[in-house]
């Protein structure tokens, strides 16, 4: 039987444009286990969100997997396929980043959990609203039976990223993909989702995959971390191992610019420049303009590596590169 849930192998997606293709995923590989959390972090443009629209089989023209395999509980899916129409959406789900926009503002709360529970389980239309009224509650909205009478605009954000997780799990997916779920919350919000999302894989055994430009959201949740730069993996290890000794000095430079509570008087750092154009993609390693530890011997390509307790794509692999910045 496979340990893994989900396997991402060498995964390859361009998207087709009139100024030509833009290489967004460069062989991306990503595994996750029964239960376990995993973050995927990186700045914006790094590939996260690509990463989970196509394991949603969201990938539409202009764009296009070119390479790789997306293997489910040890079987390849594709959206094409008639089996994974029954994986996705039942036993993998997604929560959006902008929960305004990604729920319909013509149809109540009510008919849209509803409509996910009716289609995937097969309930009737009085079950199925039984069965949202248990998931408003069990996601922590007060007056549940109210609240399905009403729509997107009249609640709060909180409310609406709540429902957006009570549609997610309404099928008691194995896995749930939520893509930057804190996104134009108040802090307090956002602790209260993150708790939320604890709490769900606590009771129903979920595993996530949560997608953030954020390492400080990151710490008290997930169990591994995935560091995207120009949409490659630059880093994997334990929360612990990427706090305590990160050894990619883009992931050095992450946690650098991150301010912490219980360090007192630690300059932060900034990251100057740009990541590269993804249109033509350096052939060696893309962070190497940034890098203030970067030479000659990272023009050739980086690849990851068993490094530590984790593996990372860097020649330089656990030299403080940021040490004269701070």
């Amino acid at each position: 039987m496979n340990s893994f849930l989900l396997q991402i192998n060498n995964l390859e997606v361009n998207f087709d444009t009139r100024a030509g293709t833009v290489q967004a995923l460069r062989g991306v590989s990503l595994s996750i286990a029964p239960g376990e959390t995993l973050a995927i972090v990186g700045e914006s443009g790094s590939g996260k969100s690509v990463t989970a629209q196509a394991i949603m089989g969201l990938i539409d023209v202009p764009g296009r997997i070119s390479g790789g395999d997306i293997l489910w509980e040890g079987q390849p899916l594709t959206a094409a396929k008639v089996g994974a129409r029954h994986i996705l959406g039942k036993e993998v789900t997604m929560v959006f980043q902008n929960p305004m926009t990604s729920l319909n503002p013509l149809m109540t709360v009510g008919a849209q959990i509803s409509e996910v529970i009716e289609l995937h389980l097969g309930f009737s239309r009085q079950a199925a609203r039984k069965r949202a009224v248990e998931l408003l509650s069990l996601v922590g909205i007060s007056g549940p039976e109210r609240r399905l009478n009403q729509y997107p605009h009249e609640l709060s954000g909180g409310m609406r990223q709540r429902v957006m997780i009570a549609m997610g799990i309404a099928c008691e997916p194995k896995l749930l993909i939520a893509d930057e779920p804190t996104t134009a919350l108040d802090v307090t919000i956002q602790a209260q989702i993150l708790e939320l999302l604890a709490e769900l894989r606590e009771t129903i055994g979920l595993a996530i995959i949560l997608i953030t430009h954020d390492l400080g959201i990151v710490a008290g949740l997930c169990d591994r971390v995935a560091v995207m730069y120009a949409g490659q993996i630059v880093e994997t290890g334990s929360v612990y191992d990427i706090f305590e000794s990160p050894s990619h000095p883009y992931t050095q430079g992450l946690i650098r610019s991150t301010p912490q509570l219980d360090v007192k008087d630690e300059r932060l750092v900034s990251i100057s420049g740009t990541p590269p154009g993804l249109l033509d993609p350096p052939s060696g390693c893309a962070f190497l303009p940034r890098c203030p530890a970067g030479d000659g011997g990272c023009d050739k390509p980086q690849s990851l590596k068993a490094f530590g307790a984790g593996a990372v794509a860097c020649c330089k692999a656990g030299i403080d590169a940021w040490k004269e910045a701070v």
